[in-house]
């Protein structure tokens, strides 16, 4: 949906409906995951993506039929055995689909829940997809503020409880409700599609690495700051565009800056007196991923430079070291790839084996995102 954005604010400020098709729903090996979205807007332009191109061409045809009649439609795709050349997904997922008409007119929030998103502000869309409620309707909750409504007061008080809930983990997916909000009642199903702040890529040390890890961490869609407390090397034209730079002492800067669970800190200084301050620092604090840069002999001096200081083995735990998975890696791109592997396996609980050597499903979906956070 973030992709999509521009072409939607677009549209709707110059007042075209568009029809916009949602995943709201995933089963086994669905190639999309919940919150991915494409639209046909005017001219019958395309954008976005729910299948990789398996349904699409239903989907268009979908989205001309409900920005005309002005009624959502709820629709699942899967494999056909029966039909080799039925619309469906060859990957013999299943996806439910939720397309709807987006207007000024039917959709008042949408233009404040767009410039939310763009901005980096948290929101939470909650549209209703299943149940007595009108089908579609949508309400925009903010940390302070809602818009919109789901068609009951009591569904409206207690979905905006849940979406700020969702919203603050950053998480979206399906809540059951009864008909006025009522709690262990599923007559009413709620789809809470959350857009959180961008995950934060802290990288430390202004080296060529650190170049190429930045390009890949803006590219895999987090917020990049690069830190060197060396002024020659911290300038922003050895960056990629968007990347903050930041000249400061490594640990002095993360000591006063916010962590969660889904910020990533790769610190490829590997010097003592900017590793280890830096180690200490973070090893302490909320993270999803912890790497630092070093060949082994540099790994067991800091090792042992950390337990001197007072950093515990449960702490060390956490420590990605040597960072990046073993693709046989050796310029700072090849590195900056091994790195981001490492980092995607450890969120969705990946092995890194060739998919060559596995069986069953290459998307599992009982498999829960993972994160190191810190001792509490």
């Amino acid at each position: 949906m973030r992709e999509i954005l521009p072409a939607l604010s677009q549209w709707y400020a110059q007042g075209y409906p568009f029809g916009l098709a949602t995943v709201v729903a995933v089963s086994r090996s669905a190639p999309r995951d919940p919150g991915a979205s494409m639209a046909v807007g005017p001219g019958d332009e395309v954008v976005g993506s729910v299948s990789g191109g398996c349904v699409e061409g239903a989907v268009f045809e979908l989205a001309q039929e409900v920005v005309e009649s002005g009624e959502a439609q709820l629709e699942t795709f899967g494999y056909s055995d029966d039909d080799a050349f039925a619309v469906g997904l060859t990957c013999g997922g299943e996806i439910t689909l939720l397309i709807r008409s987006v207007s000024p007119e039917t959709d008042p929030s949408f233009g404040d829940v767009a410039e939310s998103v763009a901005a980096g502000r948290p929101v939470t869309v909650a549209t209703v997809i299943d149940g007595p409620a009108p089908l579609g309707a949508t309400l925009a909750v903010w940390p302070d503020r809602v818009s919109g409504s789901l068609g009951s007061t009591g569904l409206d008080v207690a979905v905006t409880a849940d979406a700020r809930g969702e919203l603050a983990q950053g998480a979206t997916g399906q809540r059951h409700y009864g008909p006025h909000g009522e709690r262990r009642e599923d007559a009413v199903t709620v789809f809470l599609h959350s857009f959180a702040p961008p995950p934060r890529m802290l990288v430390f040390g202004a080296i060529d690495y650190a170049a190429a890890v930045a390009r890949i961490g803006d590219f895999l869609g987090y917020r990049v700051t690069v830190c060197d407390a060396r002024p020659v090397f911290a300038t922003p034209k050895r960056f990629p565009e968007g990347v903050e730079v930041v000249v400061e002492w490594p640990h002095r800067y993360l000591s006063g800056t916010d962590t969660d669970h889904r910020t990533v800190i790769c610190v490829l200084t590997h010097d003592p007196k900017f590793d280890v301050p830096l180690l200490e620092e973070a090893l302490r604090r909320p993270a999803a991923y912890i790497g630092a840069m070093g060949s082994r002999r540099t790994h067991d001096d800091r090792m042992k430079r950390l337990r001197e200081a007072g950093v515990g083995e449960e702490e060390l735990d956490r420590l990605r070291s040597p960072v990046g998975l073993d693709l046989g890696a050796r310029t700072p791109e090849e590195v900056a790839v091994s790195v981001a592997a490492e980092i995607v396996a450890l969120r969705w609980g990946g092995t890194g084996t060739p998919l060559t050597e596995t069986a069953g499903a290459i998307h599992p979906r009982n498999t829960a995102p993972q994160s190191d956070t810190a001792p509490q």
